[in-house]
């Protein structure tokens, strides 16, 4: 069989380049050589020599983090050139990226989420009336970005300011959320019109972090991840279909994983990634490992479904 040739995009110019270039180097280790014959591209450098290479690739691996490659911005070009890839699509990517949009879109599904305020760059939030609003402590976040880029628990709304400064300097806008103390987790959904639930993790950051911040994300050994978490079979349930919700409410595609938090038996949903990382570390693979499915079949199957996916934009089922 005639090795599919694979597009491999890691790298970038986001904050997250970095765990990029890792998850990339990590992809390329697990797909399969006599399957795929695979050639990568750094969007930083090489847009024009992809967009050369176009009518010779068959599918591509889009292993970006935030914006410039998780917003819907490579998907769109990939699309022009019309290149299959993995995961979600413009509208899916755009809409997840942005946590202001996506907040919105939790409520009108139904999905329970955390009290939030949005504060933009331009504009200077109260910060008293803030903390009446929602209360103490907050999570101060960029409305787009991942990997906890910029942002901040805070717990005196003396600090709040600062908070706000500094997610602003990622991004023009900031979002203030009501900070859940409970227990952390994260789903995994796979799949186009059918999806498959993966087993849900269970994250316990090391006692010496407030949250699960950037170093937390990608350093073995700081974070304890339990997967299946040590939760009951109907919660279980229940954070597997809110899992799926997301996923179809945000129009994702391919795979995505959902964050939320559990206390008192109410689980909250805080965002979706349409790309998780794909590192030694990373929470998708592991959770898709103990689901029986190995890191080399993971990139087989989200290989299949983006080709899936792009056959039926071209021929769509009338109706």
């Amino acid at each position: 069989m005639k090795k599919l040739t694979v597009a491999l995009l890691s790298g970038g110019i986001s904050s997250e380049r970095e765990v990029s270039l890792q998850s990339g180097d990590q992809v390329y280790d697990a797909l399969d050589k006599d399957k795929y014959h695979i050639q990568r591209y750094d969007p930083k450098t090489d847009l024009g020599r992809l967009v050369i290479d176009a009518s010779g690739i068959d599918v591509a691996l889009i292993i970006l983090h935030g914006p410039y490659g998780e917003d819907g911005t490579v998907q769109g070009l990939l699309d022009l050139l019309h290149i299959p890839y993995q995961g979600s699509g413009v509208l899916g990517s755009a809409l997840a990226m942005n946590k202001a949009v996506t907040k919105q879109l939790y409520e009108i599904s139904g999905l329970p989420v955390p009290s939030y305020m949005i504060c933009h760059r331009n504009e200077d939030m109260d910060v008293d009336a803030c903390v009446k609003q929602i209360g103490l402590p907050l999570v101060v976040k960029p409305v787009a970005g991942g990997s906890s880029v910029g942002m901040s628990i805070v717990k005196a709304s003396g600090d709040l300011q600062g908070a706000l400064d500094k997610a602003k300097s990622y991004d023009n806008a900031v979002m203030v959320e009501s900070y859940i103390s409970g227990t952390e987790l994260t789903g995994g959904v796979i799949g186009n019109k059918e999806l498959e639930a993966l087993p849900i993790i269970e994250i316990v950051p090391d006692q010496s972090r407030e949250f699960f911040d950037y170093e937390a994300k990608y350093t073995p050994g700081v974070t304890q991840e339990i997967c299946p978490a040590r939760i009951d079979d109907e919660l279980t349930r229940q954070a597997q279909s809110y899992a799926k919700i997301a996923h179809r409410t945000l129009y994702c595609q391919g795979y995505s994983r959902t964050d939320m938090i559990l206390k008192d038996r109410e689980i909250y949903v805080l965002e979706t990634n349409t790309i998780p990382g794909m590192t030694a570390t990373s929470l998708l693979p592991q959770a898709a490992q103990v689901g029986g499915i190995s890191f080399s079949q993971l990139m087989d199957k989200l290989i299949e479904l983006g080709l899936e996916q792009h056959q039926a934009s071209i021929h769509p089922t009338s109706t």
